[in-house]
């Protein structure tokens, strides 16, 4: 039996999780360097998996199958295409630089209780190793009852970062921001489960399906394409669109596509900024990507009846996230606006059904990945410096933190899709490929670029320019470990905003696979002919 890389993937940072935990309450630099190590060692195979994955090979690699119950059809079904090898590696990447970012997140207060045995450093670093992990099998499951048993269970670690580990920095006291970061974790906790439940029910009712027609049920994904595609499983229109319907619903919430969104901007606003960054820029890519991987793959017709009115709540999610991220105070809330709206492209690129429409998605979600990394977690540090996330506490850091202002002002200019930083490069392929199907839809998507320079460079203005304000003046700039942080990050959007090709030379062979699966190609452009 050859190496099983994908589970040794996935297994490595549950192993971190439960090792960190374990190191004992007054070695609090231990339990960080130790998951720390972990994150780095599962970066080391995130990247073995992508070189080892072949464009040109099969549809889905290294895999592996193992039966689990076998009486209710369930099996531990894992391979990734070239979408999933892809989102492993983004997961991997930037977990360290989570660690890094939050190395003090987590250290207790100086006038805590020194007696108290809550271990908060090792809890803090532990659960985001298990979100990891969790995210990581995600991504690799194939079979899809071992994809909503991780789905789901991501749920717990996350509520627990949100509701035990949130923002210090905050206008409130003490036990009204306990109360805020307990009603953004109970948020977000209900509204993902709620989701969730729903999709449950979809996942037996695919399963009745198949046992009903097959003779033994099955959740094996690449069963049900074969079963398919031979003829020997026909879903019912009816039916399809409702089971379509359920899994979308829980995708939708977890994307977070309007009007399902209002969780994210609570959680990220009492959220620390690294723990702001794992659920934008890690957790939340599971529901865009499971589109592609399930709704678009089981429910190929559904998908095509659904879509005029998902690519309507799409566009309404991008002006919406961005008109919000205009009015708003406060520079996380500011942030997860712009996440709603950019998520918005991703889904609308998706469902555009055209090649580059949906290897401009999912090169979105990598480049989104890193650009709201890179300014979330520079915006932490500024936060953490001045002890306010509110914009009008802010103005004037680019005299006395210029290096910290030059930073910021990168990712702000991805965040609003500058050409020469990777967000251009997969939002004009989203436009592009919206706008040779539906042209309307295109034109007005574009407004939400119009408005992201307005709500980033408004940002940047208030925060970095002008006199210098008071509790400004002693501000220190970005110091080493944090420059450990944002410098790879802003050399990969600058790498990636000049040449893409590695990404989509590895996402573009499954982006074709997937349209073949919906029976779409590119639509030929209508030219006339001149006399």
């Amino acid at each position: 039996m050859s190496f099983p890389l994908l589970t040794v993937t996935a297994a490595l940072p549950a192993v971190g999780a439960v090792v960190t935990a374990a190191v004992p309450a007054a070695q609090r630099a231990a339990a960080k360097y130790t998951a720390l190590l972990f994150s780095l060692a599962t970066l080391v195979l995130a990247a073995v998996v992508l070189v080892r994955f072949d464009p040109d090979g099969d549809r889905y690699q290294l895999t592996e199958s193992h039966a689990w119950i076998k009486d209710f059809g369930l099996r531990y079904d894992l391979g990734v295409d070239g979408i999933a090898a892809v989102m492993v590696a983004l997961t991997a990447l930037l977990i360290p630089f989570v660690m890094l970012a939050g190395w003090h997140d987590a250290d207790p207060l100086e006038d805590a209780d020194p007696n108290r045995r809550w271990r908060p450093t090792q809890g803090f670093f532990a659960l985001i190793l298990l979100v990891e992990a969790m995210v990581v099998l995600s991504f690799e499951a194939t079979d899809v009852f071992l994809f909503y048993i991780f789905f789901e269970a991501m749920l717990i670690p996350v509520y627990f970062l949100i509701g035990g580990f949130g923002d210090r920095a905050h206008a409130a006291g003490e036990e009204e921001a306990a109360r805020q970061r307990s009603y953004a974790a109970v948020k977000f906790l209900l509204y993902n489960l709620a989701g969730g439940l729903i999709m449950l029910a979809a996942v037996i009712g695919l399963y009745t399906v198949t046992a009903h027609q097959l003779g033994t049920g099955t959740f094996s994904l690449q069963e049900i394409l074969s079963a398919r595609a031979s003829g020997k499983l026909h879903i019912e229109t009816s039916t399809e669109r409702w089971l379509f319907l359920g899994f979308f619903f829980a995708f939708a919430v977890k994307a977070p596509l309007w009007p399902l969104h209002t969780w994210l901007p609570n959680a990220m606003g009492e959220s620390t900024a690294p723990v702001a960054v794992l659920i934008t820029a890690v957790v939340d890519k599971v529901g865009t990507f499971a589109m592609l991987r399930f709704c678009l793959q089981l429910f190929p017709e559904a998908s095509k009846w659904a879509t005029p009115v998902i690519l309507v709540l799409a566009v309404i999610s991008i002006i919406y996230g961005a008109l919000l991220a205009v009015g708003q105070r406060d520079i996380k809330r500011l942030i997860a606006y712009a996440s709603v709206s950019h998520f918005g492209f991703i889904i609308l690129g998706i469902f555009a059904m055209t090649s580059q429409g949906q290897s401009g998605a999912t090169l979105y979600m990598v480049n989104h990945g890193i650009s709201t990394a890179a300014l979330l977690l520079v915006a932490g540090f500024l936060i953490t410096r001045r002890g306010s996330r509110l914009i009008a506490d802010f103005g004037g850091v680019q005299k006395v933190a210029p290096v910290l202002a030059g930073t910021f002002l990168i990712g702000g200019l991805a965040t609003l899709s500058l050409p020469g930083l990777a967000p251009f490069v997969s939002e004009f392929l989203v436009l592009v490929g919206t706008f040779s199907r539906y042209p309307v839809l295109g034109i007005v998507a574009t407004l939400g670029i119009v408005l992201a320079a307005l709500y980033v460079l408004v940002l940047y203005q208030r925060t970095m320019t002008g006199p210098v304000k008071a509790g400004i003046e002693g501000m220190s700039d970005l110091k080493v470990r944090e420059l450990v942080v944002v410098t790879p990050l802003i050399a990969l959007l600058i790498f990636l905003g000049v040449y893409p090709k590695p990404v989509t030379d590895i996402v573009n062979p499954s982006v074709h696979h997937t349209l073949s699966d919906v029976h779409k190609t590119d639509p030929k452009p209508a030219l006339e002919a001149k006399k």
